[in-house]
């Protein structure tokens, strides 16, 4: 999944069906979850190791034979340890609105009036086993699998509601605020991590205090903003080694780092190898 997109341009699946899977392990590129949000909806299963996934201000250490369902434009991101794990991205709305027996529901859902906790297994073994046949047909894709899919969506949220898996939508207008906040620090390094980027001007884009920001920002992402821009940066990092035919060197640079050395010192940092030992490492690519 292309998490170095805080906010994910990219359409997950297809117009007439808007479905992506997306299986994750270690030394895959896209393997750690960069702090992001879509318009999409989000299913993780986690198949073995451990994840501590954030979301909203909430975190949660997920273990194998969790489930974890992702509203909408909920700014969620963590890191897994020895994970690995399986996301689906899809649009609920286009998926379901032919269903005029469910319509009403479904809008419920999408305008955010109940919200749907976010750790299903914790309330039911069976969602699990679900969730992986659902998994298991957007894997294999064969004949008529787009069919099974549409089904296990169905049945889970059937199960969703029939178990009362959710919550009425209280809102917080101060909550929001903040998060909406940082959501913008983080576009902006979206969009810009290649260049110089100033702790000041991260702090003026939140409209907070350089203290305050510095403070907020690490209890949203368990990171100082620094500590983030550099991580993201070896995130696009193993992207680019991962898809393009450019040297260390290049991407060092495409990635804000004028420094070859202290680049390929920071890679190490954060993944444990150096770029040349990611670019041949068994998961690579």
């Amino acid at each position: 999944m292309k998490y170095v997109d805080y906010k994910e341009q990219r359409k997950h699946g297809t117009f007439n069906f808007p479905i992506a899977f997306y299986h994750q392990q270690p030394r895959s590129p896209r393997y750690h979850m960069t702090y992001h949000w879509h318009t999409e909806y989000e299913i993780i299963r986690i198949i073995s190791g451990t994840f501590h996934l954030t979301i909203n201000n909430d975190t949660n250490l997920c273990r194998a034979g969790d489930v974890l369902f992702i509203t909408d434009g909920e700014l969620h991101g963590g890191t897994p340890v020895d994970c690995v794990y399986d996301c689906i991205v899809f649009d609920l709305q286009i998926l379901m609105k032919y269903n005029h027996a469910c319509t009403k529901i479904v809008q419920d859902i999408t305008d955010h009036k109940i919200l749907i906790q976010p750790l299903l297994s914790a309330h039911d073994d069976g969602i699990y086993e679900l969730v992986s046949m659902l998994c298991e047909a957007l894997s294999s894709r064969s004949t008529g699998y787009e069919f099974k899919v549409q089904g296990y969506l169905y049945q889970l949220i059937g199960t969703i509601l029939e178990k009362h898996l959710y919550e009425q939508n209280r809102d917080d207008a101060a909550s929001n605020e903040r998060l909406n906040s940082i959501k913008n620090v983080l576009a902006y390094i979206s969009e810009n991590y290649y260049n110089n980027i100033k702790l000041e001007h991260l702090a003026k884009i939140a409209g907070m205090n350089e203290k305050y920001f510095c403070r907020y920002f690490r209890s949203m992402t368990d990171r100082t903003p620094i500590d983030y821009l550099n991580y993201y940066r070896i995130e696009c990092a193993c992207e680019m080694l991962s898809t393009k035919d450019i040297s260390i060197k290049e991407v060092s640079l495409s990635c804000g780092f004028n420094d070859e050395s202290y680049f390929i010192k920071t890679f190490h940092k954060y993944k444990g190898i150096t770029p040349k030992q990611f670019m041949t490492a068994p998961f690579y690519g």
